[in-house]
This record gives C-alpha cells, structure tokens and sequence, in this order.
C-alpha cells in the first residue's frame, strides 16, 4: 500500500526537504504540505493522509498540541531541532523522532517503521507469496523488503528479506549474503536487526544473523548455510534452539 504524507512545519526548506525525500521513496506519496497545524489537522479529520511529517515548534499550535488534538486518526514522525522532546513526543506514540537536520538514511528508517505500522491487519490466512513474512504475534504483515545504503552517497539498494541467507558484521559496516552476491552497506550489525523481522532472522553471534529457514545443517556450535559456517555464539545458542523446537512444533 502506498502510504500518504504530509508535511507540517513553519520552514518551507524543511517541507521542500521533507518532499524531496518522499518523493524518492516507492511507499510514500506526497499528499501536500502547509505551514499552518490547523489546516493539516482538517487533512487529517478528512482523511487525506496516513502519515504525518510534524514540526514541533510552529506558530497557531505546537506540535505535541496537534498531537493531543489528532488523537489516532494518522501516524506521526516528529521533525524538529530540538531534543528535549523526544519524551514527551513517545508518550503520544510517535512513530519516530528526527533531529534537524535531517539525513536521508535515517529519514528512510523512519518511514520503514510507518510502513510496518500501517500495514493492514487481517485475520484470514496469509496469501502464499515468496518472501511475504509476518512479524509474530500481531498479525500485521511486515513489509517484505528493506533499503539499505550502496556504496555511493546517495545510492539505496532494495534487499528482499526472502534473498537473506545471513548478515556477517564487520567493525562499521555489515556484508548481507544472498545467493548470487554480497552487498556492503555501512551501518552497524545492531540497527540492522532492528530492522529485520524476528524470525524468521535471528542472532546467532555477536558477528552475525541469519534467516533460520537457509540453514541447512547444525553441528554442536557451528550451522551451515550454503557452503558456509557460521559460529553459533554460547549467548544466542538457548534461543536459537528454542525457535528450531517452535517450528518443527508449528
């Protein structure tokens, strides 16, 4: 599902930012922007939009106003300069929190976040497409895919979660292996698992993770993905065996 946006803050370099960066992104539709609260928050009332990109300090309300006001009727990211609001801004379950300025990546991570929340529950049975995953115990469907940083500044790839055979960190940066390629994005091992639906990925070392349903072998403290060994770490190995023991039970 496409998810629509708008953006709310008094700068318009900020809404021209914001707009940029939603117009590069395949989930997200530009609905409109405006420096006035009162005017979004009728978008809102009228159903214009899923997805609210929201200053906090702004003339007419404030955006922790808009909030009370908004109630549930849409997700909200917070955008603003200022830190000490991130609290008060959780406590009415704001997706995200993005200090100006703004970096795309970690814009990008945040409407990930939006997109999951979004999704449409249902509780019929899933449809059995390859690679559709969903995230246990809420019954909302995770997205299937994630984009993560190319070798170059402004370049994303997409990495389908079915593709994943396992994820090896490496100091700054992670290698995701795939079946016909490697791909290097430079983030840590840590926000990369936050990011990836559990299971089917799971932790087995502090060096990697990988997606349960690739491994093809287990041998003491070592399993075997592909050609491939990976140490299963003493930490990891009472839950990883714990989610081997649900699946073949499941």
């Amino acid at each position: 599902m496409l998810v629509r946006c708008i953006c709310v803050d008094d700068e318009a370099y900020a809404s021209t930012l914001l707009k940029a960066y939603i117009e590069k992104i395949p989930f997200l539709a530009f609905v409109g922007s405006t420096t006035s609260p009162v005017e979004a928050l009728g978008w809102v009332s009228e159903g214009r939009c899923d997805l609210v990109f929201l200053d906090i300090q702004m003339p007419e309300l404030t955006g922790l106003q808009f909030l009370k006001l908004a109630g549930h009727k849409c997700k909200v990211i917070l955008t603003t300069a200022y830190p000490e609001y991130a609290l008060e801004g959780y406590e009415h379950d704001v997706v995200d929190y993005l200090l100006k300025p703004i970096a795309f990546d970690r814009f990008l991570k945040a409407a990930q976040k939006a997109q999951a929340l979004l999704q449409p529950t249902t509780s019929a049975p899933a449809p059995n497409n390859a690679g559709s995953v969903e995230t246990s115990g809420t019954g909302a469907a995770h997205p299937d895919y994630m984009f993560v940083k190319g070798e170059s500044k402004n370049k994303f790839l997409r990495i389908n979660y079915a593709d994943i055979l396992f994820i090896e960190g490496l100091k700054n940066y992670v290698q995701l292996h795939l079946p016909q390629q490697r791909v290097v994005t430079y983030q840590t091992l840590k926000d990369l698992e936050e990011q990836l639906p559990q299971p089917p990925f799971y932790r087995v070392h502090k060096s990697y993770i990988i997606a349960i349903d690739k491994v093809r072998m287990v041998d003491g403290h070592t399993l075997y993905i592909e050609d491939k060994e990976i140490p299963l770490g003493e930490t990891y190995r009472d839950g990883f065996f714990k989610l081997i023991r649900e699946k073949e039970q499941g």
